[in-house]
């Protein structure tokens, strides 16, 4: 029920508007982080359990924090393998070379593990 949550919080009740500009505006990574917290009243009733989902929503997609995660992982590999400057990867947190399409599927999937990371710990320990 977690993840049916968090994709309809992230994806059917997120408009345009929320997607296009959360990172360039803290109103509307506001207002997704808000509208997309209140499905999981559903699993909790706990006032800091849902402050928590809320609250690292916001910190994650309006600094879009995937794309740091996807940069510092791939210091994993041989030294020759490693991204170019922050300033080339800092869209996705991917080398150019990245094939655009793979590049931002990737961050997506960090950015929901994230999510779903920081829901669990919320709806287990909060």
């Amino acid at each position: 029920m977690p993840l049916v949550l968090h994709a309809l919080g992230d994806y059917v009740t997120q408009s345009d508007w929320m997607a296009q500009n959360k990172t360039q505006s803290v109103l509307p990574a506001v207002v997704h982080a808000t509208v997309y917290t209140l499905p999981f009243l559903f699993l909790t009733q706990s006032w800091i359990a849902l402050a928590f989902i809320c609250g690292t929503h916001f910190i994650i997609d309006h600094w879009r924090l995937a794309r740091y995660i996807c940069w510092a992982k791939n210091f994993l590999a041989p030294k020759k393998a490693w991204p170019d400057t922050w300033e080339q990867c800092k869209g996705t947190g991917y080398n150019p070379s990245t094939p655009p399409f793979m590049a931002i599927w990737l961050m997506v999937i960090a950015d929901n593990t994230m999510h779903v990371i920081c829901n669990a710990i919320a709806l287990t320990y909060l």
